[in-house]
């Protein structure tokens, strides 16, 4: 008796394709940080560092308060600095021809 193969008949439901509305003007976005914030970053880096090294040679005096130091102090600091260049190329005024 020959085997037959029947092949499944699947007929799925279609939606018609409507057209893409076009996408708004892409405005660019600038990075928020400056020059100065990732000198501030690297300081405070670098007090970390210095703070895990000192805490790994039994410190238990600089080693707290160079991991506070940074951690609490220098990175927000980091954060927070506004850098004159950003600042210059952000107002209206710098990217006006007039």
């Amino acid at each position: 008796m020959p085997i037959l193969f029947i092949k499944p008949l699947i007929v799925m439901a279609t939606v018609p394709k409507t057209k893409k509305a076009a996408a708004p003007p892409r405005e660019e976005i600038k990075w928020p940080f400056g020059k100065r914030n990732y000198i501030a970053f690297g300081v405070a880096l670098t007090v970390i560092i210095f703070g895990y090294i000192s805490l790994g040679q039994g410190s238990i005096t600089l080693a707290p308060i160079l991991l506070f130091l940074g951690y609490c102090v220098l990175v927000p600091v980091a954060i927070l600095i506004k850098d004159p260049d950003i600042e210059k190329s952000d107002s209206p005024d710098s990217s006006s021809g007039v």
